[in-house]
């Protein structure tokens, strides 16, 4: 067990997720809104005969959110799924405010 505080795990899992929404990620898969973008494009053409609208970015990022909640509801103390989680979500609030 970690001798920090819960404010201070927390904080350390949000700077995780800062570095790959905002470093990590970014440099190999370029910026998230073109990544999703790129993802929803697929993912309507694969999923086209059970959508009624093709994907957006927004969709992609509640989409990702939804694979980290699957794994965590199987391993709940799976550190880098809650740290992707926040990722994800800080993602996808990017995209609704810009």
């Amino acid at each position: 067990m970690s001798n920090q505080t819960p404010t201070e795990r927390r904080r350390d899992a949000l700077k995780k997720a800062e570095a790959c929404v905002c470093q990590d990620r970014q440099s190999s898969y370029g910026d998230a809104e073109d990544n999703f973008a790129r993802i929803a494009a697929l993912a309507s053409v694969a999923l086209a005969d059970r959508l009624k609208r093709p994907l957006d970015a927004v969709d992609v990022a509640l989409f990702m959110a939804c694979v980290k909640l699957g794994r965590l509801a199987y391993d709940r103390g799976n550190l880098d799924s809650w740290v992707d989680l926040a990722g994800y979500a800080a993602c996808g609030a990017g995209i609704v405010t810009g």
